[in-house]
């Protein structure tokens, strides 16, 4: 019987998710593609509203197998580099032939990013219950430039969270950031799972 890791990946975060992530990748694009993942779909089409410069530079952090970056380039975005923490996630990744540049990065180190290199950035299912944490918001936001866009989504777990909307709000509030937009729809349609998509602009 295949082993199943949506049932147990929000209860992986910390030290042990590359390894879990790890194990996923050589059966995780089926398994997510049975239960309809769209939200990659949704926040490449909701970034491609608004980044009309389909030749700019896209970081997409934790890429994973790719499946955001497909979603990217279907938008016409082609110049696509990739982060994520697993090195068989970035294998399926690099096999598909998408992305100009795959880095494997540390949890805990400082991710090896000038700031203002990338004018878009792409967090999609990566931040939440069982993957990147809440931080990670605040570490991507400072890679961007006034002007520069960052995509990113909270599936329903995350979402059960004030804190995940609330940080988010925070930067609004502040005048940090604009919000482009944001919509809640469909994530895992065969779980009944929602994600809400957002688009933000740095101030």
């Amino acid at each position: 019987m295949t082993r199943k890791f949506l049932d147990k990946v929000y209860d992986h975060i910390g030290d042990g998710v590359g390894a879990f992530y790890d194990d996923w990748a050589a059966s995780y694009e089926a398994e997510v593609s049975e239960n309809g993942y769209v939200t990659p779909g949704r926040c490449a089409k909701a970034l491609a509203k608004f980044l009309t410069d389909r030749a700019a530079p896209i970081l997409d952090f934790g890429c994973g197998t790719g499946l955001s970056g497909l979603a990217l380039r279907t938008q016409g975005f082609t110049t696509l580099d990739g982060i994520d923490l697993s090195a068989e996630m970035l294998a399926q990744a690099r096999s598909k032939g998408i992305y100009r540049q795959l880095l494997k990065v540390d949890p805990d180190a400082d991710l090896p990013v000038e700031p203002g290199r990338y004018p878009a950035i792409a967090a999609i299912g990566v931040i939440g219950p069982g993957a990147a944490p809440l931080d990670t918001f605040d570490t991507l936001f400072k890679l961007l430039d006034r002007g520069g866009f960052m995509t990113l989504s909270f599936n329903d777990h995350a979402l059960e969270d004030p804190a995940y909307e609330a940080r988010l709000d925070e930067y609004l509030d502040l005048g940090a950031a604009r919000l482009l937009f944001r919509e809640y729809g469909p994530h895992l349609p065969a779980r009944n799972m929602q994600s809400t998509a957002y688009v933000i602009e740095k101030l």
